[in-house]
């Protein structure tokens, strides 16, 4: 089941961005930076209790100014509306209850979302308990004091958000049924390429970036298995986000890639890979998620015997952290090796679920390490004393070591090259979780 989406909302100056920045930054929350996968700071993923979802921000909701920038910021905050599960309509407690709070409150209750009060900047609520009571006005429920820079009030409001998440369903009748998300930039053919598999015209297909503003599920049978699609919005730079429904298309994609197995990279063939295509590898690649790399409209470029061998060789050192993903060239115009996406899929589904013995792991990386001995610091070598797999989907794998400060990078990669090699991992990441332990304990 895929994060719920919470979006903050409210008039300029309230606190919206110390707000999210406060819940992004915070124990509770769940941040991921990785180096050379830049992410906008639009949205993060936290954990409350338990519970984990996504937190959107928005610009102020300004109803009646005529500004550019303001009716940009408006249309951005209606599409986070029609986006989110949750609403956290955020007031200023400080300045109190004012006119455009009001027409903030009128908006959000034609939504029919469910919708959380919060009244920020209550630093002391003794003293400010009267600026409180006077969101009553607004109709809207039980207004929340909370203060963003006081990192107060936040357990009782993040309580009353998460009574409106969906409960979790332990059955399902699409359980266990594969899901491929199709992933990329706008207008490379990721509609396409669904119309093409499921043999029916069954996406709106626009030359027009940004055509697909929803994560789209479709079921297909093929040769006695059933797989499910998601197509998804193209996911772009921010500063080329011209639509307010393809700037908050990037939340719903993510919450596609979290909820597949595999995803389906497409990369244009006319364009060729570019360093948008690793941002958005790199999504995928983050979550553990199976990949296939799918450059489309190969039809489309002109050819001679190297075209191949140098696409291959630009997508490897772009994407250099996903030398595992396998790379098919197609065109979903023409059909061209469509069909060899289905195979592609079941062998890295089956890799993803691959487990290694313990004992047969342990001998491996006593092999490993006899051939390319283990770094030394200072005198001090690495010891591995065991590994032990303890996950799937995608494989991750504990090792034991005498000082993990020594388990540099270089020797991680080879023992992970060394691993593909032997048991083939091929389509899936691989994680490595590295645990000190005294010798003695061993």
């Amino acid at each position: 089941m895929s994060r719920p989406i919470v979006a903050i909302v409210g008039r300029p100056n309230v606190g919206k961005s110390t707000f999210f920045n406060m819940l992004a930054g915070e124990k509770i929350s769940i941040v991921d930076d990785t180096p050379g996968v830049t992410r906008d700071r639009i949205y993060a993923d936290v954990e409350w209790l338990g519970k984990t979802f996504t937190l959107v921000d928005t610009g102020g909701i300004e109803i009646r100014s005529e500004d550019v920038l303001f009716q940009e910021m408006r249309m951005q905050a209606q599409m986070a509306i029609d986006t989110a599960d949750v609403i956290i309509f955020l007031t200023d407690g400080r300045e109190g209850l004012t006119d455009a709070d009001g027409e903030v409150a009128d908006l959000l209750r034609r939504s029919t979302k469910p919708i959380v009060l919060a009244v920020n900047k209550i630093d002391n609520y003794e003293k400010q308990a009267m600026d409180v009571y006077e969101f009553y006005n607004l109709g809207i429920g039980e207004p929340y004091p909370v203060s963003a820079r006081g990192k107060s009030g936040v357990g009782d409001l993040l309580e009353a958000v998460a009574s409106h998440f969906p409960e979790d369903k332990d059955t399902d009748e699409e359980d266990g049924i594969p899901r491929i998300a199709i992933i990329g930039k706008p207008n490379v053919g990721k509609s396409s390429i669904v119309n093409r598999l499921l043999g029916e015209k069954r996406m709106i297909v626009s030359d027009i970036p940004g055509t697909t503003r929803d994560a789209i599920d479709s079921r297909i049978r093929v040769n006695g298995k059933d797989y499910i699609f998601i197509d998804t919005a193209g996911l772009r730079r921010q500063n080329r986000r011209k639509e307010a429904l393809e700037y908050y298309s990037v939340v719903r994609a993510l919450s596609a890639v979290e909820r597949a197995d595999v995803a389906l990279l497409v990369i244009s063939a006319k364009e060729g890979v570019t360093e948008q295509d690793a941002k958005i590898a790199g999504i995928a690649h983050d979550n553990g998620k199976g990949v296939i790399i799918a450059v489309n409209k190969w039809d489309a470029v002109e050819k001679d015997n190297d075209s191949v061998k140098d696409y291959t060789r630009k997508i490897r050192e772009t994407l250099s952290f996903m030398p595992y993903a396998p790379i098919v060239f197609i065109s979903a115009m023409t059909g061209q090796r469509c069909a060899k996406i289905y195979p592609l899929v079941d062998t890295v589904l089956e890799n993803r679920e691959r487990r290694i013995p313990t004992g047969v792991l342990n001998e491996f990386v006593a092999e490993a390490t006899a051939l390319t001995a283990p770094p030394t610091d200072k005198g001090k070598r690495l010891k591995i004393f065991y590994a032990t797999q303890v996950g799937q989907g995608p494989p991750t794998f504990v090792f034991f070591v005498n000082d993990k400060e020594l388990m540099h990078f270089s020797y991680q990669r080879y023992l992970e090259n060394r691993i593909r090699e032997s048991f083939d991992f091929d389509g899936t990441s691989i994680r490595f979780l590295i645990r000190e332990r005294k010798e003695k304990e061993t």
